[in-house]
């Protein structure tokens, strides 16, 4: 059967950075920020992101397209007779599957919020009211389940279309919408009175602020954010790679999808940070600061229930265009693997997302009590494997794969990677690949652990 490949070089660019961009962008990226320092943690993310998360990303994108398979078939096509490596694409297919166990509730939360605003839920509100809203949403498990639906039910929608007709269509169209929504809500969080402050606060290098954190802490948390940022180790970009053309190299095309997703994550600073101080808020209020904290914010703003219903249509575009990135993953994984049909994919996937996600669901009412790992709840759970073990793990797979004598091979992996027009990837960075990068990644994976042991023992 003849693959399906993007029908735009704008529509894989999208695509990819629609899997890319996601809640970390939007969500975590501007309280992290504000955690470590403001602008000297910004300038540390960039780096990080250049030297780390470019030269993995084209890794896995070579490997989709040199092979025109997902994950596990692609990494039969290039390996060496006798090997291994494609096991670890069964751990991939895995990562995924767990991640939307958790992805679709959370998107859930953004879809709940942004019909709460447009139907005006929080108009008249204050104080503590506005904060039970969300405890309200997390205890009610009907409610949860019915957004946890939707979502599931909408993706695996667009995503029985096809590539084209649904997944480039549909992203396109919600990427466009969110790159204009974030412009819209930026310039109207800085034209607010004292919005100045928030944005020196967030962009002003302050070596002070990030010596009081601890500078080790600080490049530490960059390095942890550009990394996770892009979803690597779990083949959610390895797909769209064996979907694309052979006409740009992947260098060029790696750069230009983490310089989508850095634009909305600074973007999503600009939106928040300076509608906080001008609404005297503290903006490192953690996971709380979209459902509890901001909403404060739009409520005392001019016209508060257009910019809240805005700014959770934004969260929700930004949620669902990797939840349908990822529902594309297992769908192709399906159909490469045992020979279905789009469409019983699409069927079985989605009774399976539907059933693995109602954990989660459950996690903050009815099953409040389980606590599987460490200490954490189900939805912390199921994040801590896929994000401080499939992902680093995996990433650290794909790199040995590219780079050693063992895997697919360096040359091979250079001339994948170097095909077409546009930046080429230098030779002379061999040595870096097979033992700088090995290094890093082997900090951020054993650093998360040792975080989430003393959390645990604290706690």
């Amino acid at each position: 059967m003849k693959r399906e490949k993007f029908q735009s070089r704008l529509g894989f660019l999208l695509v990819s950075a629609g899997c890319a961009i996601g809640i970390g962008n939007v969500w975590k990226f501007p309280y992290v920020t504000g955690e470590n320092g403001g602008g000297v943690f910004v300038l540390f993310y960039l780096l990080f992101l250049l030297i780390m998360g470019v030269p993995v990303l084209t890794m896995e994108l070579a490997v989709g397209r040199a092979s025109r398979k997902s994950a596990v078939l692609g990494y039969k096509a290039l390996e060496p007779k006798g090997s291994k490596w494609h096991l670890h694409g069964w751990f991939c297919i895995l990562g995924c599957y767990l991640l939307m166990m958790y992805y679709t509730t959370v998107s859930g939360w953004m879809l709940g919020y942004f019909f709460k605003f447009a139907m005006g839920s929080f108009t008249g509100l204050q104080g503590e009211a506005i904060d039970g809203m969300f405890g309200a949403m997390l205890s009610s498990p009907g409610e949860m389940t019915a957004w946890m639906v939707v979502t599931v039910l909408a993706g695996f929608l667009v995503c029985s279309l096809g590539l084209q007709k649904g997944l480039e269509r549909v992203t396109k169209v919600m990427m466009l919408g969110l790159l204009g929504l974030i412009l819209v809500l930026a310039i109207n969080s800085l034209t607010l009175p004292g919005s100045m402050e928030g944005v020196k606060f967030y962009l002003l290098p302050d070596f002070g602020r990030a010596m009081e954190q601890g500078l080790g802490t600080v490049i530490t948390a960059a390095m942890n954010q550009a990394f996770f940022t892009l979803s690597l180790g779990v083949a959610a970009m390895e797909i769209f790679g064996s979907y694309m053309s052979k006409d740009h190299t992947l260098t060029g095309e790696a750069l230009r999808i983490c310089s989508l997703d850095t634009f909305v994550a600074l973007m999503s600073g600009l939106i928040i940070f300076p509608a906080c101080f001008s609404f005297d808020v503290a903006p490192t209020q953690g996971p709380a600061l979209i459902f509890m904290t901001l909403p404060h914010v739009f409520v005392d703003m001019p016209g508060g229930r257009l910019w809240g219903t805005l700014f959770f249509l934004f969260m929700t575009f930004a949620s669902f265009s990797t939840v349908i990135a990822v529902f594309e993953n297992l769908l192709a994984s399906c159909i490469d693997n045992f020979g279905w049909k789009r469409k019983k994919a699409v069927v079985l996937n989605c009774l399976l997302i539907l059933v693995a996600s109602m954990p989660c669901v459950l996690g903050y009412n009815l099953w409040s009590d389980v606590h599987p790992i460490l200490g954490k709840d189900i939805l912390d759970s199921e994040d801590f494997i896929v994000s401080n073990l499939l992902l680093p793990i995996g990433s650290l797979v794909y790199l040995l794969f590219c780079v050693s004598k063992w895997g697919w091979g360096f040359d091979k992996y250079l001339e994948e990677v170097n095909t077409g027009e546009g930046i080429k990837m230098p030779r002379c960075f061999k040595s870096y690949f097979k033992y700088v990068i090995p290094v890093l990644i082997l900090v951020i994976l054993v650093q998360g652990l040792v975080v989430a042991v003393q959390g645990w023992l604290a706690g």
